[in-house]
């Protein structure tokens, strides 16, 4: 079974092809710049690639040069688009409607487009790119969606109400939803399954840290609390993202600045977190670069970053009662070395002891970096959306047959 995995942006569409026999990737690539001037960069399995500007004034015409080069050229990897079982889509918020994997319908996309106010820089263009999908697929290839907030949607009402007039959360919604789902759940999973566990039995806190980070306590393999809340703004400090913020200083700015709801929203979105404190970068790898140099912003930046890492891992071992692991994933958890030192010492009163010697330099592989007589074991895993997507569309598919 072949599958097709999308992640569709307001200007971009990832996608990845991936035979389900072994799980290998047969081709992986990017539209961008959809509705500006448009680029393909398109990479099969055995090195061969698409590298070229093309008009994409919509997502379809990114889908139709998607279905190109996988089927036409010197790039191609398939024969025809029949040869693809299913599609699976990463839809960011699904709020209360949907707690699983869904087949995707005409009603299914208008729902998802709905939602839009919750998650405006992500779920319209996920229904865009759902129905452009429509348009250039065999009709009847199935198409799924697989929502980051579902595996969030286990939290009870105590983590995930807010302390505002209970009104806000029966009309308008309000309340914390989380995201990043789909990465915590293959994380925490592909753990357990490293350490020869049932998850059902154990007691994780993982990190996902990159330009948009987020700490999930998941107990017993499901997620119980996590920092993200209404929206992907809340939490740590990120890229461009402030994170956690007093709501009266957001209101006492916008006077003063004289801002609007949107002009905040993208002040506190866009110009915010590594970016607006350093005044450097929203990159932590500029950061760090920044920060060995003597710039005194930017450590500052690299220091809160850790600094509300231990708040959380700390909060969240005590409302799970204990913790078994600490995993680290994503572009900043996978690769930081210097990042996960700093998180990780003087938290001996956890039980946490790193190996110094494993942790520095190890980029991108699945390894425990806490000593042998630690209490709670440390470990970087690698996170795969993509996988867990497919995955979760395939089994969704064979369901129904």
């Amino acid at each position: 079974m072949k599958i097709l995995v999308i992640n569709a942006g307001s200007s971009s569409l990832k996608y990845q092809l991936l035979d389900m026999a072994d799980e290998s990737v047969i081709a992986k690539g990017n539209c961008d710049r959809i509705g500006i001037d448009g680029h393909i960069k398109h990479t099969t399995f055995d090195g061969r690639t698409v590298d070229t500007d093309c008009p994409f004034p919509t997502h379809t015409e990114a889908f139709e040069k998607l279905v190109e080069v996988l089927t036409m050229g010197d790039a191609s990897v398939v024969k025809s688009m029949e040869e693809i079982s299913a599609v699976g889509h990463r839809i960011v918020q699904g709020a209360e409607i949907f707690d699983k994997t869904t087949l995707v319908t005409d009603e299914v996309i208008q729902q998802i487009d709905d939602l839009s106010e919750l998650a405006p820089v992500h779920n319209h263009p996920h229904a865009l790119a759902l129905r452009a999908c429509k348009k250039v697929i065999t009709p009847t290839t199935p198409q799924v969606a697989v929502f980051d907030t579902a595996f969030h949607q286990t939290m009870p009402p105590k983590a995930y109400m807010f302390g505002m007039p209970f009104e806000c959360y029966e009309k308008l919604h309000v309340r914390k939803y989380g995201f990043h789902g789909t990465s915590h759940r293959f994380v925490t999973q592909a753990l357990a399954d490293a350490l020869h566990r049932d998850i059902k039995d154990m007691k994780i806190v993982s990190c996902h840290l990159g330009n948009g980070s987020s700490i999930t306590a998941v107990d017993g393999g499901k997620s119980i609390d996590t920092s993200m809340g209404f929206t992907p703004l809340d939490g740590v400090i990120m890229g461009t993202r402030s994170g956690s913020v007093d709501p009266s200083a957001v209101t006492f700015v916008a006077k003063k600045m004289g801002f609007n709801a949107a002009q905040m929203s993208d002040y506190l979105n866009k110009q915010s977190g590594f970016l607006g404190v350093s005044g450097i970068s929203s990159d932590n790898r500029d950061i760090t670069a920044a920060a060995s140099h003597g710039d005194s912003r930017a450590k500052l930046a690299g220091e809160m970053l850790r600094y509300e890492i231990k708040k959380f891992i700390g909060s969240y071992a005590a409302i799970m009662n204990g913790l078994d692991a600490v995993l680290f994933t994503g572009g900043i958890g996978e690769n930081s070395d210097d990042l996960r030192a700093d998180v990780c010492h003087n938290m001996e009163y956890l039980g946490i002891k790193l190996d110094d010697s494993v942790n520095e330099g190890l980029r991108g592989k699945l390894a425990r970096i806490s000593t042998l007589d630690s209490k709670v074991e440390v470990w970087v895993v690698p996170t795969n959306e993509e996988l867990l997507i497919a995955r979760d569309t395939k089994a969704l598919v064979e369901s129904l047959k």
